[in-house]
């Protein structure tokens, strides 16, 4: 499989990111979809929550709300609070949890329920658990610096390396599902690619020091157009399922 580019999260991961070169609304840094990149960044495409978020309040007991029902999926707010805290672990900021950002996180994480409905629908492929550790194991040596730094990464956003694990793995499980459901559909012509070359000649040429002719620069130019183009399948239909969704917000769940 080609590699995918997603800013993460949309999966991040808008959270949701990706990478043929990285990941992008699903990244391996979770960002807004409005600031995917060329490649499929697909950032926080994308983050989904498989497990639930112990609650970090001293002698507090938290309780576990429904915070949207899409379709006979429940998104409970343990979910949009791991989004939140793992988006920010990955992208390095400051944890928000403000209202604002647990409906955007919640938006979010429909778009996950979504992709998790279609991959569960298809014949779909898993990524291997050789390929989930190589793919986590690069995540956390191009962030941290020693495992101890990383543990403290973890605790300090109130994370656990099993609760990271899980993200990270379905993070790469949606890229696996983009790039099977939307790459067959994309074309990329010869003269589509010597027309990008004219166009961004002098960008590529700084962009890729010792390659300047149009032979030279021809895979990373396809592989840029097929990233757009995958893109705006993904998107289109992303949109376009969500509007034969009932998606219902309760929004109580987000004031505590």
């Amino acid at each position: 499989m080609k590699r995918l580019s997603i800013n993460a999260v949309h999966l991040a991961c808008d959270g949701y990111a990706a990478s043929a070169a990285s990941l992008r609304r699903l990244s391996t840094t979770l960002t807004p979809r409005a600031s995917l990149a060329r490649n499929i960044t697909v950032r926080g495409i994308f983050l989904s929550i498989l497990l639930a978020v112990a609650c970090l309040a001293q002698s507090a007991v938290l309780l576990d709300r429904v915070a949207v029902i899409v379709g006979n999926r429940v998104i409970k707010t343990s979910d949009v609070d791991l989004a939140i805290r793992a988006a920010a672990f990955l992208n390095g900021s400051a944890l928000d949890l403000s209202l604002q950002a647990k409906k955007e996180a919640a938006d979010r994480l429909v778009d996950q329920e979504i992709i998790r409905k279609a991959f569960e629908s298809g014949d779909y492929s898993l990524p291997s658990s050789q390929e989930v550790d190589a793919f986590i194991r690069g995540v956390v040596k191009q962030r941290f610096r020693s495992d101890a730094e990383y543990a403290e990464a973890l605790s300090r956003y109130g994370l656990t390396d099993s609760q990271m694990r899980t993200v990270l793995a379905w993070q790469l499980t949606v890229l696996r599902f983009i790039d099977e459901r939307f790459r067959p559909g994309v074309f990329v012509s010869d003269q589509d690619v010597a027309e990008y070359y004219q166009q961004h000649k002098t960008e590529l040429e700084g962009q890729n020091p010792g390659l300047s002719t149009l032979d030279e620069l021809t895979p990373k130019i396809r592989e840029t157009l097929e990233g757009e183009r995958i893109n705006q399948q993904f998107f289109s239909w992303l949109a376009d399922q969500r509007k034969e969704q009932h998606i219902e917000y309760r929004e109580g769940a987000f004031q505590s």
